[in-house]
């Protein structure tokens, strides 16, 4: 059996008409507009119709108000902390004296390096929380979570750094030995 039609099967709509095409793409009559010579009238922009651009919603305030001020609450807390990992070996004394502890920290080799080591990745996990939260407060974006996983992977790898002088110091070591047998 032969095909009726002896041309070959269209594709992409090449036997269509340009008014068929227009209206299967659903596309205004632009292009015998151009062909005539005629610009075609550009499109106005829209304004969104909730609010004005400097006006912002309930949610949206909110979520500002919540993203400042868990950005502030962690710029007291980098502030405070900060000075005393960069002094780190006076730090830990004082925290193995906190634990109950009778003897002094004497990792001293170790707390100079890695205390400041913690202290640069506090205050760079806290500059690079607050940047990408006004970016996307800027962007009208739902932003308070970044300074809450911000803060949580900045005081992991803070702690992982402060693990190295505190596990090469035999007063906390003792400690955590006596901890785990109960002692």
């Amino acid at each position: 059996m032969s095909d009726p039609d002896p041309r070959p099967v269209p594709q992409y709509g090449e036997y269509a008409t340009p008014e068929e095409q227009r209206a299967r793409i659903a596309r205004p009559d632009t292009t015998d507009a151009l062909v005539a010579g005629v610009h075609p009238a550009p499109k106005a922009a829209s304004t969104p119709v909730t609010a004005s651009a400097g006006q912002l919603t309930g949610w949206r305030l909110a979520d500002r108000i919540v993203t400042i001020g868990l950005l502030v609450y962690g710029l007291f807390n980098v502030l405070t902390t900060a000075p005393r990992l960069f002094g780190f070996a006076t730090f830990a004394d004082d925290y193995l004296g906190l634990l109950g502890v009778n003897e002094s920290f004497t990792n001293f080799d170790a707390a100079r390096v890695w205390g400041p080591i913690a202290g640069t990745v506090l205050i760079l996990g806290w500059v690079v929380t607050a940047l990408l939260s006004w970016r996307r407060l800027r962007r009208r974006r739902v932003a308070f979570w970044i300074p809450l996983v911000g803060a949580i992977v900045t005081v992991l790898v803070v702690s992982a750094l402060l693990t190295v002088p505190l596990s090469g110091d035999p007063a906390f070591t003792g400690f955590v030995e006596r901890l785990s047998t109960g002692g």
